[in-house]
């Protein structure tokens, strides 16, 4: 699995419920982008339309040697997913708060170009205060614990 970009704003504003692993519909320029590194998911959602997912505000950069056949860099793609997924995601959706975030793009084993979709329910102020105070808690504890190893 080869990773490709990272959402880590996702962690940041979002407390991570469940994740899925889903196909993207893309076109031939946009698949030799992402083998480049050329994405961007910040500010990018997926939503549900029609009983089918699909993907808004992600940045695929134009492929600058496919002349005329390039398409718009920041376009609807369809998220692929099964239908049993798709009920599930629906019935997580219809709850309110939930949204549809994109955490990663990657080559899986075989080549295909995945996305992990994750629903997510936003984090409030002080949600994102306490992360703080828990993540430094952490950092002085390990300091302690390596400070009296020495001695």
């Amino acid at each position: 699995m080869k990773v490709i970009a990272t959402n880590r704003k996702a962690y940041r504003d979002y407390i991570v419920l469940e994740s899925f692993e889903c196909g993207i519909e893309l076109k031939g320029s946009e698949v030799k982008s992402l083998r480049q590194g050329k994405v961007n998911l910040n500010d990018s959602f997926a939503r549900l339309e029609k009983n089918e997912i699909i993907l808004y505000n992600t940045y695929i950069s134009p492929y600058e040697e496919a002349s005329y056949l390039n398409v718009e860099p920041v376009r609807q793609r369809k998220l692929l997913l099964h239908r049993n997924q798709i009920r599930k995601i629906i019935g997580e959706l219809t709850q309110r708060g939930f949204t549809l975030i994109p955490l990663k793009v990657y080559f899986n084993d075989r080549g295909f170009a995945k996305i992990e979709l994750a629903l997510c329910k936003g984090k409030r102020l002080y949600d994102k205060r306490e992360d703080i105070k828990r993540r430094e808690m952490d950092m002085e504890m390990r300091r302690a614990m390596k400070a009296r190893r020495r001695k």
